[in-house]
């Protein structure tokens, strides 16, 4: 599609104009105790108009592509940006929407077309059955997701961007059951291995290791004990950092949010304003980056939504705040510094402030010796439940698999292990990190915020992080 002559077609009166084109297919192939359940193709296509008119910005979308449609679109925005001028909050110039031109292609390996329908089915059959090690395996699933997305960016003042992004969920399930006791173990929790790569992903060896290990595991819990009361070390396995990073740090750090536009929905933060550049968030040992450049991670990109350069930057060093999660639009409404992360879920949502690859970053600690260091406490596996309240400060948090630690050493396998904590006393509380051999980097596809809902997808890496003095406890 040529989206610059597109561009140069319309005919309105703007101080900016920008369109941006998405073109997405998505694949589901889904298993159910070595049944298909899913043999789904998508396609979404569409532009997204964007005006600059009397200060304001203002959006209108068109699945049809032609130039009537888009001129339509066009339209409907201006009209939008005039009406909203006399009730607006700040006045904005083009210095929001910067000029960048560029690409960004996702590391792969091998196209979807690759690998057949009829294989992946087969690899996903082969899961169910592998997943079955015992007769105490009730239910089996493992599904296979797919995304291809291209997505074109192009403006007045002389962006150009080609972004193409090829995005491989995989996953493996098994439910357990003896007698009354009820078990369920996934691949390090709902659609966790998430990643930008190509259809390499679907290694026959390691689906097959993944899907003995997580049957085994299933029926071990069948016996396990519950996971005991009271306050203790914590360690969490990366597959469950991931869930408290996003929940504790992402969220309360979005600064539209911080802002209040996100009140009525998703939230407000504990976090102020003036908090930037101050606020002891955690230990010293707390180090989070936004990073779009990490190989492979699920939300890596060259250039945001607003024609922002991705940039990697820490958003908290050494436990101490030194920026939030803004696009350009929010730090010049906040005065708080920023990072490139002004995103739209499709072609007919307006980018918002959203997180994208947030990581933690590794300690020297080795793994072995997080364990060996504790006396009493509990190491959580791949996260079963999650609540936060709508400050995203007080949460509590279930996972799927447990091991007890006692006296240095793990000593036997704990089912139903929660734990709950405030956000800021609870990261003040990292004891130590993980070295870079156990860091590990998964993703989240379904993360919803804004109105209307948009649904974006999130990559978080860490290693297996040691916290003290944590209220942990059992139940289901």
């Amino acid at each position: 599609m040529n989206l610059t002559k597109l561009l140069d077609q319309l005919d309105v009166k703007a101080d900016w104009v920008g369109l941006r084109h998405v073109d997405e297919s998505t694949t589901l192939r889904w298993v159910r105790d070595g049944k298909p359940q899913a043999n789904d193709r998508s396609r979404s296509n569409g532009i997204m108009v964007e005006v600059l008119v009397d200060g304001q910005f203002a959006y209108a979308a068109s699945s049809n592509v032609d130039i009537r449609s888009v001129q339509s679109a066009a339209e409907i925005a201006v009209n939008m940006a005039r009406a909203a001028a006399p009730y607006s909050i700040h006045q904005f110039t083009s210095a929001a929407r910067p000029v960048a031109t560029g690409n960004f292609n996702s590391p792969h390996q091998q196209i979807e077309s690759s690998i057949s329908a009829g294989e992946i089915n087969e690899l996903l059959i082969r899961s169910c059955e592998t997943l079955k090690v015992s007769e105490k395996i009730v239910s089996t699933n493992a599904l296979a997701r797919i995304v291809n997305s291209e997505q074109l960016f192009v403006s007045s003042n002389g962006s150009n961007i080609e972004q193409q992004f090829l995005m491989v969920t995989t996953g493996s399930m098994a439910v357990a059951q003896d007698g009354p006791v009820v078990q369920k173990r996934s691949d390090s929790g709902m659609r966790a291995r998430s990643w930008q790569i190509g259809m390499e992903s679907l290694d026959e060896n390691r689906m097959m290791s993944d899907s003995r290990r997580v049957g085994e595991e299933a029926v071990e819990l069948l016996s396990a004990e519950d996971c005991p009361d009271g306050t203790m070390d914590l360690i969490l396995a990366p597959d469950q950092m991931m869930l408290q990073i996003h929940e504790s740090v992402g969220h309360p750090l979005e600064i539209d949010r911080i802002l209040g536009d996100e009140r009525n929905y998703a939230g407000w933060s504990f976090v102020r304003l003036n908090d930037f550049g101050k606020l002891r968030y955690g230990s010293d040992l707390m180090n989070i980056t936004f990073d779009p450049g990490v190989p492979h991670e699920l939300a890596s990109y060259r250039f945001d939504d607003g024609g922002a350069k991705a940039e990697r930057e820490y958003i908290i060093k050494e436990g101490i705040l030194q920026r939030g999660l803004g696009g350009i639009e929010s730090q010049i409404r906040s005065d708080v510094p920023g990072v490139a992360n002004f995103r739209a879920s499709s072609w007919n949502r307006a980018p918002i402030d959203r997180m994208a690859n947030l990581n933690l970053e590794p300690g020297d600690t080795p793994v072995d010796d997080l364990i060996s260091s504790v006396e009493n406490g509990v190491y959580m596996h791949s996260n079963r439940s999650w609540s936060i309240d709508d400050y995203r400060n007080k949460f509590q948090f279930g996972c799927e698999y447990a091991k007890l630690i006692e006296n240095g050493k793990i000593t036997k396998t704990l089912r139903n292990p929660n734990y709950r904590g405030i956000s800021n006393s609870f990261w003040n509380n990292l004891k130590a990190v993980g070295d870079r051999d156990s860091f590990e980097i998964y993703g989240t596809p379904n993360c919803g915020k804004g109105e209307p809902n948009q649904v974006i997808r999130v990559g978080h890496a860490s290693p297996p992080c040691l916290f003290s003095n944590v209220e942990v406890f059992g139940g289901e």
